[in-house]
């Protein structure tokens, strides 16, 4: 009987051995007879310097690393401070599985929108379900850019009174992510500089830096509902030196933390952006997910309306406003100004587009189910979807603010909002140690606002169940009662 075996382990060998003294990796595969056993060393005998056999094979092993590129290298990032935050209160989430106390581990960092007490709209399955009976060349390639049904859809949901939108400016992408990635390529180059929110999504800063892009991060204001700071931008224009290009502005709206720009204020930015000649990337993949008296205005629509002299590329999906992020569905749309300022980037989007040769041409079958408005059903299903966010944003949100060190403000629209943190009558110095005692502890997870640079404050997302918030909301209560500093806690023992 013959077999082989595998052997792969780090380990030193000694200077003396005539090898490198660091450790190394190496694999080494020698043929196994039964006859033969004694002429196998085990990896603990390598390991301690013993003579054997197999040394041979392992000296005789190249020494051969291969190198990563340059992008792979800057994605990593220079100072990946939202991971080196986040990443002890992960190892705190996955410990939590075996806990004494046996509670249950409760995410309200991150909004999965495929929540089972949000399932998706029964028109998109069905729609997959007849393009697989009725259309059987969805399984073959299509164009690279999407599917002409698609684009065409798209195209129509992106056109405005006074500017309809041209297939041709639509390209179907592997989720909104993919959009941004791919927008951004198509902008960004060594040493441009790309203007981007703060607090904003991370996504932003990683696909620029992975270009060898500088960040600039401009100011939300918290006390104008996270609205861009017009003096701050204007002020990092003034610092800003005339060889430094800037490729673009990305603007989120709604907003990973629950705000929704008005159109006055949108109107600012494109002032803003046609003062100092930049376009916009306007990251909208919430769309109409906006609460009470909110409504979302596309800036590309506020865009037409402002005379066209600013060019907008929009990028969007179906994971948020129809519950698909699985799906991986989105898309960009170029909407040019009148000068065409965007030709050249639009010709090297599509030029890179054709690398994928394009995204599931099934999935991209529901697009147009998914985006008319005569579809039987939508409307009531999306008109529940998002009244069903405002509730349980309204759960969460009065339950945290009864809390004695948290305040916050109902949130316009997406499925998050940023408390604010005040430490003073805690026994805890930071957001930081505040999310990583409350998943010891309570084994809820929350987004410290010093990950997205915001200190003192924390992101939560409302997209669980209510009973989920109910619960979480509670052991949030109960963390902050038991640490209040002792002089407050003995007071609220003598006013109960």
């Amino acid at each position: 009987m013959s077999r082989t075996i595998i052997y792969y382990k780090t380990y030193p060998l000694s200077s003396s051995d005539g090898a490198l003294s660091s450790p190394t990796s190496v694999a080494a595969s020698v043929p196994m007879h039964d006859n033969n056993r004694n002429n196998i060393a085990t990896m603990d005998a390598i390991s301690l310097g013993r003579p054997a056999k197999i040394r041979k094979v392992i000296q005789e092993a190249p020494s051969w690393i291969c190198s990563t590129s340059s992008m792979a290298i800057r994605t990593k990032g220079k100072n990946n401070s939202i991971q080196n935050i986040i990443q002890p209160i992960v190892d705190e989430i996955k410990s939590g599985f075996q806990r004494i106390d046996e509670k249950e581990p409760v995410s309200l960092a991150t909004a999965d929108s495929a929540f089972p007490h949000l399932p998706p709209c029964t028109e998109a399955t069905e729609a997959i379900v007849q393009a697989l009976i009725q259309t059987p060349h969805t399984a073959c390639y299509t164009h690279a850019s999407g599917s002409p049904e698609a684009r065409r859809a798209i195209a129509l949901h992106h056109s405005f009174p006074g500017h309809s939108l041209n297939p041709q400016h639509v390209i179907v992408t592997n989720g909104c992510s993919g959009a941004l990635e791919l927008t951004l390529s198509s902008i960004l180059d060594e040493g441009t500089l790309l203007l981007v929110p703060q607090p904003g999504l991370p996504l932003y800063e990683e696909i620029a830096e992975s270009h060898g892009a500088n960040v600039v991060r401009y100011r939300l204001d918290p006390n104008r509902s996270w609205e861009c700071d017009m003096d701050n931008l204007e002020k990092i224009m003034a610092g800003v030196s005339n060889k430094s290009p800037i490729g673009a502005m990305v603007i989120n709206n709604p907003s990973t933390h629950g705000s929704v720009f008005s159109e006055d204020h949108l109107e600012q930015l494109l002032d803003f952006a046609l003062k100092h000649h930049i376009p916009i990337v306007a990251d909208e993949v919430y769309g109409n997910l906006t609460f009470g008296s909110n409504r979302f205005h596309p800036i590309a629509k506020v865009a037409v309306k402002h005379g066209r002299r600013v060019p907008v590329i929009t990028t969007s999906g179906l994971s948020k406003q129809f519950m698909l992020p699985g799906w991986r569905i989105g898309w960009c749309t170029f909407q040019d100004n009148i000068y065409g300022s965007l030709r050249e980037v639009e010709r090297g989007a599509h030029r890179i587009a054709k690398f994928q040769h394009g995204v599931s041409h099934l999935q991209q079958s529901a697009i147009p189910i998914m985006l008319s408005q005569s579809t039987a059903g939508l409307v009531n299903w999306k008109e529940n979807l998002r009244a069903t966010l405002e509730r349980q944003a309204t759960i969460l949100c009065s339950n945290l603010d009864n809390c004695h060190c948290l305040s916050l403000a109902p949130p316009q629209g997406s499925m998050y909002t940023i408390v604010d943190l005040d430490l003073a009558p805690l026994d805890i110095d930071s957001d930081i140690e505040f999310a990583q005692k409350l998943v010891q502890e309570e084994n809820v997870f929350v987004l410290p606002g010093s990950s997205f640079g915001v200190t003192d404050t924390f992101r939560v997302a409302f997209s669980a169940s209510e009973t989920t918030l109910e619960m979480a909301s509670q052991r949030i209560a109960n963390f902050c009662s038991r640490h209040a500093k002792i002089e407050l806690r003995e007071e609220k023992g003598r006013e109960s």
